[in-house]
């Protein structure tokens, strides 16, 4: 079934926030003492390498994140999660929804001096979608005019549904009216791209900082696509740069939580990310903030690799040899949370009852853990497919996180007869990397939504989605997505039901095997004031951070 943007057909979108007041535009508190610290830089850990700088070739959280707060877009998301305007300065809905006129911003420059204008949009979702891209989240822009049909290469790029009326003025046609559209405009998929630049630098565009122009309220500085430590700072051609703070984010990767926990107690970083025994010892301190954003862990199992992942019984033979709750609490013990099915808590309510999709769609024997039954179902599988046993391995990236929880299912599985896993821990751009091209037996496999609603979710797993790599695939589960957007898109309750079938089809046939709701729980010094945190998308906007007195 060809993908008919399924991701894009939710009547109400919610992007939490948990973060500052809003932008501060005045540099006096109430009494009139200045609030800022001389020195305005922030120090920043990440767990993982910068991937890419190419908004067209990003997938992961940490690229979206620095693209958020290098670049610039219609529309910036608000400490509410509602898109205020940024290079769009008026908008005009017409033709029942369906057309978009936006007015943009004069003035607003890319660091190579050059003017920030609508046909700088048009190229971006024209490049984005071309099928020499090969952008795994095309998808996204189904909604527009042709462009399923331009990405498939059955049309010219030409006649995308975006066009530029003059330098400041943007039209974009849509096949259906879309509501929460201008939230889709907020996330860094969406924004303009520089073709002065990306016919410069060619292949390396965005592989480097310097092979790359910004137009938001930082400039990546000394990443040379490898480096363990970069900077993000103040763009001095934003046009807003009035409202940013900050002079530098110093960032610096620490895969041990150990390193970074030592270098936070050093005051040489003012964050850091918290293992299982630093949240019990750091509750109570002042800098302790807890997060649960909606991203999860799940073990994928390959289809293509081992050919047994295709028989059911062996797949929730798998499942069941896992104890969840074991894993997130004497393991992980970080304030994640046991899995109730594929898509996390957070991600919607029935529009009817209230309940969270994650309860209502629960099938408990997919997250159960029983070890008897489990090895029932394996010799069962064995049977069916005359295997006597599996010798697999589990990709992980080098992460704490993901070495704990690889060395847990590695112990949980090899309590099943006849079945032996070896561990391979790769950095992290690696991993991604082999888990696209399906160079993998089994793997712990991320997934943070965009916006909070269970399609965002459940579209991983329609069988021709860019990030179903594991071959997994099923016909109603398929019919039941395109149902959700293209029957009863509008309807609410309906749509909700099909989303909530669609789950179950899944769990039951165990397409993949969940496991746990992250916990991202941090120490963040006091004095950091207003970072914009959204926990359904892109986590961290810095635009209007601050360093306090």
């Amino acid at each position: 079934m060809k993908k008919k943007g399924t991701i894009l057909t939710v009547a109400a979108l919610s992007l939490l926030t948990l973060a500052g007041c809003g932008s501060q535009s005045s540099s006096s508190n109430s009494n009139g003492s200045n609030k800022y610290a001389d020195k305005q830089e922030l120090n920043w850990t990440e767990a993982s390498e910068l991937a890419t700088n190419d908004l067209a070739k990003a997938t992961d959280t940490l690229s979206f994140t620095v693209l958020q707060n290098t670049q610039e877009g219609l529309y910036r998301l608000n400490s509410k999660g509602t898109p205020a305007n940024a290079l769009a300065t008026k908008t005009e809905l017409t033709n029942g929804g369906k057309t978009y006129t936006f007015n943009l911003r004069k003035g607003a420059k890319w660091s190579n001096g050059d003017e920030v204008t609508a046909k700088d949009f048009v190229y971006s979702w024209q490049r984005t979608l071309a099928p020499k891209t090969a952008s795994q989240d095309a998808f996204y822009f189904f909604q527009v005019k042709n462009a399923e049909a331009v990405n498939s290469g059955k049309k010219p790029l030409s006649s995308l549904g975006i066009k530029a009326d003059g330098k400041y003025k943007l039209t974009v046609h849509l096949t259906k009216p879309v509501s929460y559209f201008k939230k889709l405009l907020a996330w860094p998929l969406f924004y303009p791209v520089n073709q002065k630049a990306v016919q410069k630098y060619g292949k390396k565009y965005g592989t480097t900082s310097d092979t790359t122009v910004y137009n938001g309220p930082f400039r990546l500085t000394k990443w040379n696509g490898t480096s363990t430590t970069w900077t993000l700072a103040k763009n001095q051609t934003y046009w807003d740069k009035q409202a940013v703070h900050l002079d530098k984010i110093n960032e610096v990767v620490t895969k041990s939580t150990t390193t970074s926990y030592n270098l936070f107690n050093a005051k040489k970083t003012d964050e850091t990310l918290l293992d299982g025994q630093q949240v019990k010892n750091n509750k109570n301190n002042e800098n302790f903030v807890n997060r649960l954003p909606t991203g999860t862990q799940r073990l994928s199992l390959n289809q293509k690799t081992v050919p047994a992942f295709k028989n059911v019984n062996i797949r929730k033979a798998f499942s069941l040899a896992i104890d969840r709750k074991q894993l997130v609490n004497d393991v992980l013990q970080d304030g994640s949370t046991a899995s109730k099915g594929f898509v996390p808590a957070g991600m919607g309510n029935n529009p009817k009852t209230g309940e969270g999709f994650d309860k209502e769609a629960e099938v408990k024997s997919a997250v159960s853990y029983n070890l008897k039954e489990a090895k029932a179902l394996l010799a069962k599988g064995f049977k069916q497919t005359g295997k006597k046993s599996l010798d697999v391995s589990l990709l992980v990236s080098d992460t704490d996180a993901s070495k704990q929880t690889a060395e847990f299912l590695q112990s949980s599985l090899q309590k099943l007869p006849n079945v032996k896993v070896s561990i391979n821990t790769i950095p992290y751009v690696q991993l991604i990397t082999r888990q696209h091209n399906q160079n993998y037996d089994l793997t712990l496999s991320g997934w943070q939504s965009v916006f909070a609603d269970p399609i965002n979710f459940l579209d991983v797993y329609e069988s021709n989605s860019s990030y179903n790599t594991s071959s997994w695939s099923n016909k109603q589960y398929d019919q039941l997505l395109d149902e959700s957007e293209n029957k009863d898109g509008n309807q609410a309750s309906k749509r909700w039901s099909k989303l909530v079938e669609a789950e179950k089809v899944l769990m039951n046939d165990q397409g993949t095997i969940p496991l746990y709701q992250a916990a991202k729980s941090q120490l963040l010094r006091k004095n950091v004031k207003n970072i914009n945190y959204n926990p359904a998308g892109v986590p961290y906007d810095f635009k209007t951070t601050y360093i306090a007195k």
